[in-house]
């Protein structure tokens, strides 16, 4: 009787350990977004990908103080399956990628004396 319970229980750990990870999708990746639109301006910093936040009304709305520089673009690709750290699809190689004074997901860059910003994208 007792092999019997364990072995249900076991069972049952497995099941709901298998639902509650089949509708985990993760943090979206490079290659998914450019899929789904080819055209994205997009970068990848810190294995997390920041999308161009100038259509998006309450990213632009936030008070943001430019902070320090955290690094640059180094690669840029439409390629989503080459993106790593600092690789872009849109921004030009050089580019600079700002973290603002607040703390959140938007990164800042300068591009042509223009603050543009990006937001990251995660699950959840």
């Amino acid at each position: 009787m007792i092999k019997a319970k364990l072995f249900l229980f076991l069972f049952l750990s497995i099941v709901l350990a298998a639902c509650n990870n089949s509708g985990h999708i993760g943090n979206p990746t490079a290659k998914q977004i450019l899929l789904e639109n080819k055209d994205a301006d997009i970068f990848v910093l810190d294995g997390i990908v920041y999308t161009n936040g100038e259509d998006i009304e309450w990213v632009n709305e936030v008070k943001l103080t430019l902070g320090e520089e955290v690094g640059e673009i180094k690669k840029r690709t439409n390629n989503g399956g080459k993106f790593e750290n600092y690789t872009a699809s849109k921004l030009e190689v050089g580019t600079k990628i700002y973290k603002p004074v607040e703390k959140g997901d938007i990164y800042l860059v300068i591009v042509d004396n223009k603050e543009i910003r990006y937001l990251g994208l995660r699950e959840g």
